[in-house]
């Protein structure tokens, strides 16, 4: 089941971030469905955080679409050549939203494993922002898509991650952030412990 509104437009992305750990992410890209658990999330706080694309309300063509609705995809091009995929979260008109940054591959593993150019599965393979959005077919062209529809979405399918087994860290390559670099918004779990469970 897709997750719904109220999930995405909850006020705190922290939590959010927190809370999608464990969660089921899907993509049906040509035809090819893949999935993948959810294993770390770095959350982006808006026009009052100096490490998001919103920081000071700034609005570009590229970053209109964190102004939306919570419950659609914020894809951007990193570096020229990376595709990073976020979830839009809370009310219109505040910009917040969670990067996905790693996950444990479900099903659709030899699609993965093309696009990736690998030929066998590591722990590694979804591991990265950029590296995942490869494997799941996620590319920035799908920037603004809805999380409701059928080509990318998440699902809560039951899995409880215990909470001692999360990990709340400073969020990664971000020193640019000053104080706000150091602030605990990357959440984390062991896929020895996801696998575990």
């Amino acid at each position: 089941m897709h997750l719904s509104s109220s999930f995405y437009t909850h006020s705190d992305v922290v939590q959010i971030s927190k809370e999608l750990i464990g969660k089921t992410l899907c993509s049906n890209v040509d035809g090819t469905l893949t999935e993948a658990l959810i294993t770390e999330t770095e959350a982006y706080g808006g026009i009052s955080d100096k490490a998001s694309h919103a920081y000071g309300g700034r609005r570009s063509k590229r970053t209109e679409i964190m102004y939306r609705e919570g419950g659609c995809a914020y894809v951007y091009l990193c570096y020229g050549m990376y595709s990073l995929f976020n979830v839009v979260t809370n009310k219109a008109d505040i910009p917040h939203a969670v990067l996905i940054r790693g996950a444990l591959p479900i099903s659709g593993i030899d699609a993965m494993l093309k696009r990736a150019g690998k030929k066998k599965l590591t722990n590694n393979l979804l591991t990265g922002p950029g590296k995942l959005s490869k494997a799941m077919g996620i590319h920035y062209s799908q920037t603004g898509i809805s999380l409701f529809g059928n080509l990318l979405w998440i699902e809560d399918r039951g899995i409880t991650i215990p909470a001692e087994k999360i990990s709340a860290t400073p969020r990664i390559g971000i020193d640019y952030a000053e104080e706000d670099a150091r602030l605990p918004y990357r959440f984390v779990v062991d896929v020895v412990d996801v696998e575990k469970i």
